[in-house]
């Protein structure tokens, strides 16, 4: 059985979906899946051992100039690619609209979530087979029922696996200590940012036991920020920037990791990482990091930013980090 999942966006989104592919192979024999991904995540789908084929979408970019995109061929080969292959199954783990189009434009029986389950509710439209998954649920749940449903097997009770080979992720090429921490502060989102004072004083407090702390980046105001909180301190560090592969590698080797509610905390997490994640607006019980020794901490919001920490707080993430780093 060879099926193609509509899975785009976003990283923690994309995480969400691995455990669902190792319950169908555990379920269906012979069972493959090709992926149509945004091409800046291109990278999570190869970490499974089941998924053969991808193919990448730039969505994002040719929304920006979709006349360039024309012009240049690029989506005309993004048509061909997805037309190649006529499936068994193409299922929509998303249910956006965009997600509902790619779907659409594929060959084989389309399957996805029924008008009540979809993200968008126009998508629906685009399934020949409709299931129904509640939403009262945490997404990597949701998406594993609307697999089993969809591919006729069992839903599994068993906490999620979500089949990452490491042999598959690249290494990064720089040097690091053996014991060090992963800081994680940036968000593309404001309103789930911890504040720089905050961050600062953890920084402060960890290091002074003599432990390292990395600190990636996105973007160049990311970078900026980075470099703000580590500037005056000489075991702070920022990573040179990384692919997801390369991030995965230095995550992978990390004693322990604090973060905001970002795609990195859910790889993290799918690491098998110690994680401790800071929630504001977002529902920890819905989308919360799911892994070996997850500490979420749900902080009050002040509407621009999760609300500065008390030291009940601070003391909190302070003991964690102590005991993971012992481990």
């Amino acid at each position: 059985m060879r099926v193609l999942i509509i899975k785009m966006s976003s990283m923690g989104d994309i995480i969400h979906t691995l455990p669902a592919l190792t319950d169908a192979t555990k379920a269906v024999s012979n069972i493959q899946f090709d992926w149509v991904v945004e091409e800046g995540f291109t990278e999570i789908p190869k970490w499974h051992k089941q998924v053969q084929k991808i193919i990448p979408i730039a969505l994002r970019r040719w929304r920006k100039n979709i006349c360039r995109g024309i012009q240049n061929g690029e989506i005309k080969q993004f048509y061909t690619q997805l037309r190649a292959q006529e499936y068994d199954f193409v299922l929509d783990a998303q249910g956006s609209i965009k997600s509902a189009i790619t779907t659409r434009l594929s060959r084989g029986c389309r399957l996805g979530m029924d008008k009540s389950s979809v993200r968008e509710s126009l998508a629906y439209l685009a399934y020949q087979r409709r299931f129904s998954v509640p939403w009262q649920q945490h997404a990597i749940k949701r998406i594993r029922q609307l697999f089993a449903e969809a591919l006729k097997y069992p839903l599994p009770e068993t906490l999620p696996d979500y089949g990452i080979n490491i042999r598959n992720v690249s290494q990064a090429k720089i040097e690091l200590p053996k014991d060090y921490l992963i800081f994680i502060p940036n968000t593309s989102c404001s309103v789930k940012l911890w504040p720089n004072h905050s961050w600062s004083l953890l920084i402060e407090e960890i290091t002074r036991q003599g432990v390292d702390v990395f600190i990636p980046w996105g973007n160049e105001n990311e970078r900026k920020n980075a470099n703000q909180l580590t500037s005056k301190n000489s075991l702070a560090h920022v990573l040179p920037y990384l692919s997801l592969n390369e991030m995965a590698a230095v995550l992978a080797n990390a004693k322990a990791v604090v973060a905001v509610d970002t795609g990195l905390s859910h790889l993290s997490a799918a690491l098998g990482i110690p994680t401790i994640v800071l929630y504001g607006p977002t529902d920890p019980l819905l989308i919360g990091t799911i892994g070996s020794s997850q500490l979420h901490i749900k902080m009050a919001e002040n509407g621009n930013s999760i609300q500065d920490s008390d030291t009940t707080v601070l003391k909190k993430i302070i003991d964690n980090l102590q005991h993971f780093l012992t481990l």
